[in-house]
């Protein structure tokens, strides 16, 4: 962007700002023409940003003024006596000044002052930090991000309240500017890593952030067609806590309640915090059920059909299993239509207003469900094993895991059924080093997996009592490796 200087004429410089903004197009940009102590001032704003309660202030002492108090030295005057506020800034670059503006500062530009004065009174639509929904907890805090920056940044300071907790403020979007914040804990987060995640944010070049941490996912991450996440997600300023305090690094977008944790293994996906509220037997148990919910997810639905398919594969304790009754379609036909269906189901919910969600729920339940097995479309057994998938999916704690498993288990269904035993296994073997390749910045996804390291796989099989977990991420390379 180029830089426009402050002109000599206190006219030229009102005009440019007023064009720059586009005062006379745009309703909701203001521009207020006034006059303090027989100086001419400008006062440029958009309607909604700012608190006039302050303005109105400030307006009101300025107004007071005489013409023996601005002297000699004005710009210093102002800002040090006569606008008694915190967050008082200045700006010699008209340009800049105005994408200030645009953001929800408010600038004044005062005659015989070769600077422009920006007073960060702004205000910004917002919800209470209710408690997110993906990541409830029975016992817990029931607070979450937001959609403002500066909230979002006060709730993770007032759980980490250490001297070297950095936030450093960016801006993303040669048209959006999007306020961005990069946020870690210095004594303790790799530097390295730190000055590579700011490298890749200061190369992000577009127009705007239209789906904020998304579309800036799509930019670091670097694997476009890759339905595994490398980056990790929370709305609970607890868990980004606790992440802080290992040495991984946060990226805050304004605009969105979701903080994006890096780098994230695939096992930093698999754990929750209720795992956390309870006491370690508790939550070690909680964790395997999870384990097993995740892969029988990927795993049940080729596997019954392998062995419905070759019954012969099976020993005899476990030979009931099967389809009693095939029914009209095939079974592999039958499994990927109740995907689709599911999928349309979650779809449907999404856009249903909630007073109508148990409606659908009942009509979907009914159709999908009895009617489907009474009219012969599916077997009982397949809407049995179907459901087990189900449940496994949605009991993944990150959502954006649960969507890859779902397009693993049907690319896995679908290989079983072109062929057989063969299919299975090259499908399983595919999957796992898929998976093993795979790289969250520089770094293993399947750490402590694979490459193998018993500490740590341990810590990920077993959730370990807090006092005896005094180790943080090997692979993070903290500078303090020992709490």
């Amino acid at each position: 962007m180029e830089k426009q200087h402050l002109f000599d004429s206190y006219d030229k410089n009102v005009s440019y700002m007023r064009d720059r903004l586009g005062v006379e197009e745009s309703f909701d940009v203001i521009h207020l023409d006034l006059v303090y102590a027989g100086r001419g001032m400008s006062l440029f704003m958009v309607d909604g940003f700012v608190k006039d309660e302050i303005l109105q202030r400030i307006m009101k002492l300025l107004s007071r003024l005489d013409e023996t108090q601005l002297n000699p030295d004005p710009l210093a005057q102002l800002l040090k006596t006569h606008i008694p506020y915190v967050e008082l800034d200045q700006e010699k670059d008209l340009n800049k000044a105005a994408d200030m503006v645009l953001a929800g500062p408010t600038a004044l530009i005062v005659e015989g002052v070769d600077e422009v004065i920006l007073i960060d009174a702004r205000t910004y639509p917002v919800r209470s930090p209710h408690e997110p929904d993906l990541e409830r907890v029975v016992r817990g805090s029931r607070d979450g991000f937001v959609e403002t920056l500066v909230f979002n940044t006060a709730l993770t300071r007032r759980r980490v309240r250490d001297r070297s907790l950095r936030m450093e403020y960016s801006q993303i979007g040669r048209r959006s500017q999007t306020d961005i914040c990069v946020c870690y804990i210095k004594d303790i987060a790799d530097e390295e890593r730190v000055k590579h995640l700011q490298g890749v944010l200061k190369e992000i070049d577009t127009d705007g952030l239209p789906m904020a941490e998304k579309t800036i996912e799509e930019y670091i991450s670097g694997q476009y067609w890759n339905p595994y996440p490398v980056i990790r997600y929370t709305e609970r300023p607890d868990t980004a806590a606790a992440h802080l305090y290992e040495g991984h690094i946060l990226v805050i977008i304004d605009g969105s309640p979701s903080v994006m944790i890096t780098p994230a293994t695939f096992w930093h996906h698999m754990q929750h915090a209720e795992e956390y509220r309870q006491k370690p037997l508790v939550g070690a148990y909680l964790r395997w059920v999870r384990f097993f919910a995740f892969f029988a997810s990927i795993f049940i639905l080729p596997l019954y059909f392998l062995f419905s398919q070759q019954p012969d594969l099976l020993p005899e304790p476990l030979s009931f299993i099967g389809p009693a009754e095939t029914g009209k379609v095939p079974i592999i036909v039958q499994f990927l239509v109740a995907e689709i269906g599911i999928d349309m189901l979650r779809m449907a919910a999404i856009h249903t207003p909630s007073s109508l969600g148990t409606a659908l729920g009942l009509v979907a339940a009914i159709l999908m469900g009895q009617v489907a097995v009474d009219v012969g479309l599916f077997s009982s057994e397949v809407v049995l094993y179907l459901a087990l998938a189900a449940i496994g999916t949605f009991a993944t704690p990150s959502y954006e895991v649960g969507l890859a498993d779902r397009i693993s288990r049907i690319a896995l269904l679908l290989v079983t059924g072109m062929f057989g035993l063969k299919g299975y296994v090259i499908g399983v073997t595919f999957w796992l080093i898929y998976l093993a390749r795979m790289q969250t910045f520089r770094t293993p996804y399947l750490w402590p997996f694979l490459p193998f390291s018993w500490k740590p796989l341990r810590d990920v099989l077993v959730r370990s009592p807090i006092p005896l977990k005094n180790r943080r991420p090997a692979f993070l390379h903290p500078k303090d490796p020992d709490r």
